[in-house]
């Protein structure tokens, strides 16, 4: 399958590897098909790109990448929802921004996947641990890692 983006110019992608959101993402209750674009051989960042909107896309990261003890609890609705068989059939990604020289990720609005379904969905959480801003690196701190790569 081959979409449109703004970032990649055309890319092709698996159109079974597509994934669902039914309801949306916060503030795009109407884009809801979205695929994983990886930039790099074996990035920690990905791109969730929109396949219905050519200029939508985020940053995102596994969470526990840098939050090693991170925690999104999926409720027993989200299980049957997303068609999980048991809480290992899902990945969890968190969108990452770029605020004041850092990259921060949302930590309190995960993006959970269905590994098989590729049904997913935005949780909210409450929890007072995280933030939407949670501080993951400074963008100095990658420029440098990339001059020695």
């Amino acid at each position: 399958m081959l979409i449109e983006t703004t970032r990649f110019g055309q890319v092709e992608i698996d159109g079974e590897k597509v994934i669902y959101f039914p309801d949306g993402l916060l503030g795009f209750p109407d884009k809801r098909r979205f695929a994983l674009i990886q930039t790099g051989p074996d990035p920690v960042f990905f791109w969730l790109q929109s396949v219905e909107d050519p200029t939508l896309a985020f940053v995102v990261c596994d969470p526990l990448a840098f939050v090693p003890d991170y925690q999104a609890p999926i409720r027993a609705d989200d299980v049957a929802s997303l068609e999980l068989k048991d809480l290992n059939d899902c990945q969890v990604l968190v969108i990452v921004n770029k605020v004041d020289g850092c990259l921060t990720a949302n930590l309190l609005g995960p993006l959970v996947v269905g590994a098989r379904s590729l049904k997913a969905r935005q949780l909210v959480l409450s929890d007072k641990r995280y933030s939407t801003r949670h501080k993951l690196m400074r963008l100095d701190t990658v420029a440098a890692v990339s001059r020695t790569a």
